[in-house]
């Protein structure tokens, strides 16, 4: 079990940039797969981006695509979000989350997906 605290949300006007930090406490951390999954009003929460335990992999949805960077640093017990440039559908919660099972792929699906933190918002305004 891993305690995620996400920081970092706040409201940009379109075309800006926020980086997204996820703090892993109470276990260990570089072992697990990460992955940042977001949630719109009215809408399921969707996958955005996830990463390998040791950073050399990572995948993203067709929505950031180009725009979305995760990146790690294990020493730290962190994950991060560069998000660049901003939409305003990009409007959401988003949320990181930890695969503590080990995986030839990375998961894109929550049911994947074992601890997650508690959110942080992010608006984009037009």
């Amino acid at each position: 079990q891993v305690q995620l605290v996400e920081s970092g949300g706040g409201l940009v006007q379109a075309g800006g940039s926020l980086r997204l930090s996820c703090a892993a406490s109470g276990r260990t951390f570089s072992n697990y797969a990460m992955g940042w999954f977001r949630q719109a009003p009215g809408k399921e929460r969707e996958f955005v981006a996830a990463i390998s335990w040791n950073g050399e992999h990572a995948t993203y949805a067709d929505s950031v695509k180009d725009r979305f960077t995760i990146s790690r640093d294990n020493a730290k017990n962190t994950v991060y979000l560069h998000m660049n440039p901003l939409k305003p559908e990009d409007t959401a919660v988003y949320y990181c989350a930890a695969d503590r099972g080990w995986k030839r792929f990375l998961a894109v699906v929550d049911q994947e997906y074992d601890d997650w933190g508690q959110g942080t918002q992010v608006t984009v305004s037009s």
